[in-house]
């Protein structure tokens, strides 16, 4: 599918600011005064701007606020309405922390569930896609928990922890990568059941037309495999292997968690292009786009 930037802004911004709001609202670490300021602005920053990034993608981003209406049966009204709660509970407990030095356990940790309901939430709007084989799966869900967690503890200053969990979302993004590049083939769809003529093997004629339209240019995009190849082995180091490495084994320091901080946001952006260019909506069976990738 189409990696448009403002939903590979929002994936990655949102999860990074939610899983630091998460550690925030557990007590870990429960600054005070202007460290509490400083932590809870940048989690609030990347939370608030990455949902505000996604409206980008919108065709009318003014009627955004209709996404809250559907809860009962779309992830991505129940993202939206579990984001405000858990923003607006946080932000009782970052005032409650910022001006009174009074940390709210209770209320702290109902936020930092609703934040992670939040991520989970999101994923869910990719992973109930059927139409999208490679999406369709468990590690989906997975993936984006694993990376919101790791990079809410680079954030959080937990260095040690950061690096096991990176490692670990590093494992569940590789799972994700294998399982992907068989599940079109494993979800049994061809160009006859995407049509719907399923009288033996078909094959087009000829293209369905001969100009673009909103379905080739949203939901039918390319890449080499060679390509996507290196670019997964850009993501695994920056993303995951080298931030684990210099905060497991280098001398813990500001100057280490800063390079340690860049290299998995750098890497992440990468892992999030690559989980929108790799994805083979069906659709583009119908346009010739994924043969030779079916039963």
């Amino acid at each position: 599918m189409h990696p448009a930037p403002s939903i590979i802004l929002f994936s990655t911004l949102s999860g990074l600011g939610f899983g630091l709001l998460a550690f925030l609202g557990l007590g870990a670490p429960a600054p005070t005064g202007w460290v509490a300021f400083v932590f809870y602005a940048v989690a609030f920053a990347l939370a608030v701007g990455g949902l505000i990034s996604s409206t980008f993608h919108l065709g009318r981003p003014e009627r955004a606020w209709r996404a809250f209406t559907q809860w009962r049966t779309s992830w991505l009204s129940r993202e939206g309405c579990v984001a405000v709660a858990a923003l607006l509970i946080m932000g009782i407990v970052a005032l409650a922390q910022i001006f009174w030095d009074r940390p709210l356990p209770l209320l702290g940790g109902i936020g930092a569930v609703l934040c992670l309901i939040t991520v989970f939430s999101t994923s869910m709007i990719y992973a109930s896609l059927r139409t999208v084989p490679r999406w369709h799966d468990l590690t989906t869900p997975a993936l984006f928990l694993a990376w919101s967690v790791a990079g809410g503890a680079l954030l959080a200053a937990h260095t040690t922890l950061a690096g096991g969990l990176l490692l670990a979302a590093l494992a569940i993004q590789i799972a994700h990568w294998l399982r992907g590049d068989t599940a079109l083939r494993r979800s049994g769809t061809t160009l006859g059941t995407a049509t719907g003529l399923t009288g033996g093997a078909l094959r087009s004629f000829e293209p369905p037309h001969t100009g673009g339209n909103y379905l080739t240019q949203e939901m039918v995009f390319l890449i080499g495999r060679k390509h996507a190849r290196n670019l997964r082995i850009i993501a695994a180091v920056l993303g995951g292997a080298l931030p684990a490495a210099l905060l497991l084994l280098a001398p813990a320091g500001h100057v280490v968690a800063g390079l340690a901080l860049l290299s998995h946001l750098a890497g992440l952006i990468v892992t999030r292009w690559l989980f929108f260019a790799e994805a083979e909506h069906v659709v583009g069976l119908y346009y010739g786009a994924h043969r030779g990738k079916t039963a």
